[in-house]
């Protein structure tokens, strides 16, 4: 594996972490958040996640595990390992209270009425973690992703990317609207999106030691099932949430589109 390969990827899984920061920018700049262009966003985002997943990363795991298993018992080991990426990613889902899990994103608005900021405070400061949390394993996949095939990363941190611009909202308002801080705000927001390269790091030194045909092709079915199961758990439905349905559903045909588009050019 060369070093450039390797450097390239963390800097993309970086890039996409990194994006959290830029949502919680946006949100101290803006009085309110422009929600038809979020849930197009949104819904563009799970539709290249979830075409990437489908066209391009489940039958490269196949092919590889393929090679070493045969075509029946290959294809058995992409299925359960594709699935048992999005058991990893329900486990990490399950794990974390629903009240601060960063899929029921909070856009807040000041109120002329009291608010009790000290529970606002809390509540920016938990879903900070488990965004971190839910973060890590999107690291993992976008680094994965660009190993094998870099304009494949490309399209998949660029597609994480997007999504954590919300993800850095949820944590910067709360805290904002409770310290009156900037900084901290953005500090908070800015750690949780580091939980990406930090994934990065950790398929590094743990997993390229032991990449094989058959390691590869596990690991990259599982980060297949991720990706879908971010998709369908909280993308389309924070699209949803945000804007009119059919505004979801035609920014996921857009980033289908457009991801068909790219691997048909780049291939």
């Amino acid at each position: 594996m060369e070093n450039s390969n390797v450097l390239f990827a963390f800097l993309l899984t970086l890039f996409a972490g990194l994006a959290t920061g830029i949502g919680s920018l946006i949100s101290f700049f803006t009085s309110r958040t422009n929600t038809k262009v979020l849930s197009t966003s949104l819904g563009f985002s799970a539709g290249v996640m979830i075409y990437v997943s489908f066209i391009e990363i489940f039958p490269k795991a196949l092919y590889s595990l393929s090679l070493v298993y045969g075509e029946q018992k290959g294809y058995i080991i992409t299925t359960i390992s594709f699935f048992g990426g999005m058991l990893i990613s329900a486990l990490i889902d399950k794990l974390v209270p629903e009240f601060e899990n960063p899929h029921e994103i909070r856009l807040i608005e000041e109120k002329n009425n009291a608010t009790d900021y000290s529970k606002l405070h809390r509540m920016g400061i938990f879903t900070a973690i488990a965004i971190a949390v839910h973060n890590f394993p999107e690291g993992l996949a976008t680094f994965i992703a660009a190993l094998k095939d870099p304009s494949l990363g490309i399209a998949t941190a660029v597609a994480i990317a997007i999504h954590n611009i919300p993800e850095g909202m949820s944590v910067s308002v709360p805290i904002f609207f409770a310290t009156g801080s900037r900084k901290k705000a953005f500090f908070y927001s800015f750690l949780s999106g580091l939980a990406e390269p930090l994934g990065a790091l950790f398929g590094y030194f743990f997993f390229l030691r032991y990449f094989t045909d058959s390691t590869f092709g596990i690991i990259f079915a599982g980060v297949g099932g991720i990706m879908v199961f971010i998709s369908l758990d909280e993308l389309l439905p924070s699209a949803e949430k945000f804007g009119e349905h059919h505004l979801a559903i035609y920014g996921l045909l857009a980033g289908m589109a457009v991801m068909a588009a790219s691997l048909i050019l780049f291939s």
